[in-house]
């Protein structure tokens, strides 16, 4: 194996995922403190015949990063690079956690316009995945890149925007690792400014009905729907003059532990071990629910913690087919015999012009599902799984799905530009695995 250069170590100890569900033994794990040490590990790897993928912090539920060849972990490439107050941009190294970008973006007093609702994440393994909030006019992290840094197979620094490189750049903002190894991200950014949350309970026949009403009605909206329950807990987040006004302690409380993470890790673990009590709870805590409203910079708005371990499944439909799809979803679990103590998620985002990013070229609606970690969830994101692909669902990519190159070809029109592009940036398949050649083809 070699010995280890500075700023990178090597050992064969396996890797896994947030969730657990994922495994990797690779050859070796390097930890570039550098470009160039990124560089020279993706020239070595190269001349050894092994493969190269880098890794964030794991919160994919898909097997994008996995690797028996080098695996990079960018942590050490981390932090703002430069600020450009009057282009509106920010500009940071791959491995910057998202929340400690918000934090110091805060500090600077700027801000993203939009967030998805976790922020554990490192910038380049959220936005190549194509992780996204809720928004009407605002879209996923990606859409917000203005520029970025790749190592290609090649080892070559590749500078990419819309006047640099813009057919790389058209791919590679949700490049899922298929193109390179991002080194820097430009996103735009704004004037701090603050966010009234309004969180209400509403009934799964109401939310439905209305739903393109308050879709229009607010910049982002986005509702939870409790499954063997006809509640839903929806949330309007709207730009407001301030001041800021967090959550009391007890709604914080009740947002954070009880749907969130310690009472609701509980009961998951009740539900469990006796999924027959699964509906009953389902329905004492959706109905725990009351309305609140509170105002906050964006990142307290938009992001929560999630420490309960869960398995994802989730669907990008057109805006158009999300409730028609929502409630075949319910008939289904009504019908099934299935015990689901996890809330179904729906948020939205407007098209954009990303080669494959979900929202690509369409008003877009998500649909996600979520199953405790340590519970079969198969049965149920089968059956889910067959409702969203006859809508003509796109999957999250780093989400699970059983979707492969074929089904692509189908829902995404700009799919045969990106595996173009992948042939010319990657032809030996260095940045390869398992699950991109699944989703991308040989």
């Amino acid at each position: 194996m070699g010995t280890a250069t500075a700023g990178q170590h090597s050992r064969a100890t396996a890797w896994h995922n947030w969730a657990g569900n994922v495994t990797a033994t690779p050859a070796r794990v390097v930890t570039p403190a550098t470009v160039g040490e990124l560089q020279e590990a993706v020239r070595r790897a190269a001349e050894d015949g092994l493969k190269v993928k880098a890794v964030g912090t794991g919160h994919s539920f898909t097997a994008a990063a996995a690797t028996d060849g080098v695996l990079v972990r960018p942590q050490a490439l981390a932090g703002i690079r430069e600020i450009d107050r009057t282009a509106g941009t920010v500009t940071v190294a791959a491995g910057t956690v998202l929340k400690d970008l918000n934090v110091a973006l805060a500090r600077e007093g700027l801000s993203l316009t939009n967030m998805g609702d976790i922020m554990e994440q490192t910038v380049s393994g959220a936005t190549s995945t194509g992780t996204h909030g809720t928004g009407r006019d605002s879209a996923s992290i990606a859409a917000q890149i203005r520029g970025l840094e790749l190592v290609t197979a090649d080892g070559r620094l590749l500078s990419c925007s819309e006047k640099e490189n813009p057919d790389v750049f058209a791919a590679a903002r949700i490049g899922i690792g298929a193109l390179g190894i991002v080194t820097a991200i430009t996103l735009a950014v704004e004037p701090v400014f603050f966010l009234t949350a309004r969180e209400e309970p509403m009934g799964f026949d109401r939310v439905t009905a209305e739903f393109e009403q308050h879709f229009a009605e607010n910049e982002h909206f986005e509702f939870y729907w409790f499954p063997h329950t006809g509640n839903c807990n929806t949330k309007r987040n709207n730009r407001s003059q301030g001041p800021a006004a967090p959550p009391g302690a007890v709604s914080a409380w009740v947002e954070d532990e009880l749907l969130s993470n310690g009472v609701f890790q509980a009961v998951n673990s009740l539900g469990r071990a006796v999924p027959a009590a699964i509906p009953s709870i389902a329905r004492i805590a959706s109905r725990a629910l009351s309305a609140r409203s509170y105002t906050d910079i964006p990142y307290k708005v938009f992001t929560s913690p999630r420490r309960v371990r869960f398995v994802e499944m989730e669907y990008a439909l057109p805006r158009e087919r999300v409730v028609e799809a929502l409630r075949e979803l319910k008939s289904m679990v009504a019908r099934s015999g299935l015990r689901i103590s996890f809330p179904v998620e729906v948020r939205t985002a407007p098209a954009d012009d990303i080669a494959l990013s979900t929202a690509s070229g369409r008003e877009t609606a998500y649909i996600a599902v979520h199953m405790y970690k340590g519970t079969p969830y198969q049965a149920y994101f089968t059956a889910a799984e067959r409702i969203f692909t006859a809508h003509g669902g796109r999957p999250h990519w780093g989400k699970v799905h059983t979707r492969d190159a074929e089904y692509f070809a189908g829902v995404y029109p700009r799919f045969g530009e990106f595996t173009a592009l992948r042939d010319r940036l990657d032809p030996d398949r260095l940045f390869g695995n398992d699950y991109l050649r699944r989703v991308l083809g040989e």
